[in-house]
């Protein structure tokens, strides 16, 4: 697996790189993408961090792992590939978006848009095999994930962090609250928000009004 990632976030993850437990995660993922059908492709492994530049991250929302049907996943999490139908938990994102700041529902479930923006959107796994959800898990994927985000928190400032349902808001211990802004919400998936746990959340109006509140320009969901 080669490492091709935006040159801002080297700085700061070389250590990372360096460390024993990836390179067995890169062999790992080698040999995964040489004998099965692994998505995202090879080349958007790292697409949320070419997308978000270092300095340029100022909302980070993560997921779990990418989609695992053909031709979803794109390396951002929640985030489908042009022209491919929205996944149900999509589907609720875009509908509380609509509800909470007015943008209508979109047409495309590309969320290039918002990763430009500057919002990191971060699987907690970045590979998974065809058909198989979690068949990457527990080989170093998370381990350095946690990095990345105990390493925004350590070195930037007001960030605002998006965690959906009980996996991300375990990473909320990886996150200085005294320097960033936490929000907290059930998971977009239609078990959880048919619960009431997502509809109602408000995080896309609280994230602008924060942002604004810092001087940094709102998202245009």
């Amino acid at each position: 697996m080669k490492v091709d990632i935006h040159q801002s976030w080297k700085p700061y993850l070389e250590e990372e790189f360096n460390q024993p437990y990836f390179g067995s995660l890169a062999q790992f993922v080698r040999d995964e993408y040489s004998r099965y059908t692994c998505y995202p492709r090879g080349n958007r492994i790292f697409a949320a961090f070419d997308h978000s530049a270092f300095d340029h991250t100022k909302v980070v929302i993560l997921g779990q792992d990418p989609y695992h049907g053909p031709g979803q996943a794109n390396g951002l999490c929640f985030s489908v590939r042009e022209g491919i139908s929205h996944p149900p938990s999509l589907i609720n994102i875009f509908k509380e978006v609509e509800q909470d700041v007015g943008i209508p529902y979109p047409k495309s479930g590309n969320l290039e848009r918002w990763a430009d923006q500057g919002i990191l959107l971060l699987n907690a796994i970045l590979t998974v095999r065809a058909g198989q959800a979690g068949s990457h898990q527990n080989k170093g994927w998370e381990q350095f994930t946690d990095a990345v985000i105990r390493i925004l928190s350590e070195h930037r400032q007001d960030l605002v962090f998006l965690l959906w349902g009980g996996y991300a808001k375990k990473k909320a211990s990886l996150v200085d609250r005294r320097k960033h802004h936490v929000l907290t919400s059930g998971h977009p998936s239609p078990l959880s928000a048919n619960r009431g746990l997502w509809f109602g959340n408000k995080h896309f109006s609280s994230t602008n009004e924060f942002l604004k509140a810092k001087g940094e320009k709102p998202i245009a969901w």
